[in-house]
């Protein structure tokens, strides 16, 4: 048993009168280093360690305030898709887990969509969230990339994919499966109305989505230290019986061996994809800054 946070900490809100602001946690703990970091100064870090220089993961929220001016966006209605159409079931029930993905995440599932301007250029950006369901591709995120595809391509916005995901989601089985192709489609879509597609890999990518959106974009980009790749490390060193080179589906080596075309700091990913898309779509970057990124935003009402 914690004797603190179990006993002491539930006295103390008792005696001061329960409702805080207070956050839980005001530390965090790297994962990759084991530094504790302030939760203010992780936010002012773009969640990244000072430290080691780790990225930690973003939630949507965050990631669409980073990435348009001022933090405002107007966020795309989520798809209405069947909750649970093979009423599957393992130590749970599939609708139990997508209730308690929703009530963690307060999202209606693993992917947000929003509309919204970067450096004055109209842009549309879609982020897949891991802490739902691993970021698991099914019916409602492969609807809502779909609909947001074409919401760009009519509105000939950039389509900007910021990818995390452990592939597809197996509580829809086939259904989930066909999302793949559904979407490749869209980008074919995008590319035939001449809208770039920029798809931005963090960690982790991998699976079935590694193996097809997720690899088709324009432009590559992936943040330090992402793992990417389709089958995991263990399985492919058991099928191949060799030992695996070091850092193996990691960003860097991907980068190496020509896999994606650039690894982009965290704190330096608006710039970059700011540049690629008024570049790709021959329109002036304006000369100075519209506002600092921010992660603190709160979300825009959402509208079709």
């Amino acid at each position: 048993m914690n004797w603190l946070a179990n006993f002491v900490r539930p006295r103390i809100k008792r005696l001061i009168g329960g409702h805080s602001d207070t956050p839980e946690n005001l530390w965090r703990k790297c994962p990759a280093c084991g530094e504790m970091i302030f939760h203010r100064d992780l936010a002012a870090a773009l969640n990244v360690c000072p430290r080691c220089g780790h990225h930690l993961r973003l939630n949507p929220a965050e990631r669409l305030a980073q990435m348009f001016d001022g933090g405002k966006y107007d966020e795309l209605v989520p798809p209405e898709v069947p909750s649970d159409p093979l009423r599957f079931r393992d130590e749970k029930r599939y609708t139990d887990r997508l209730r308690e993905a929703r009530s963690k995440t307060g999202s209606a599932d693993a992917l947000t969509a929003a509309r919204g301007e970067l450096d004055g250029l109209p842009v549309m950006i879609a982020v897949q969230d891991f802490a739902f369901m691993g970021g698991s591709l099914g019916m409602a995120v492969g609807e809502a990339l779909v609909r947001a595809m074409q919401a760009a391509a009519e509105e000939s916005r950039p389509f900007i994919l910021f990818v995390a995901s452990g592939g597809a989601r197996m509580q829809e089985g086939m259904l989930s499966l066909m999302q793949m192709p559904r979407v490749t489609v869209a980008v074919e879509i995008i590319r035939e109305a001449l809208v770039p597609y920029i798809v931005v890999l963090t960690d982790p990518t991998t699976g079935g989505v590694s193996a097809s959106y997720a690899m088709l974009g324009d432009v590559h980009i992936a943040e330090p230290g992402a793992l990417i790749g389709f089958a995991g490390q263990r399985v492919i060193a058991q099928t191949l019986r060799e030992q695996l080179p070091e850092g193996f589906q990691r960003a860097e080596y991907l980068l190496a061996h020509g896999m994606v075309d650039m690894v982009v700091h965290r704190k330096e990913m608006r710039e970059t994809v700011s540049r690629l898309v008024h570049l790709m779509t021959n329109r002036p970057r304006p000369r100075a800054k519209l506002a600092p990124p921010i992660l603190n935003a709160s979300r825009a009402v959402k509208t079709a």
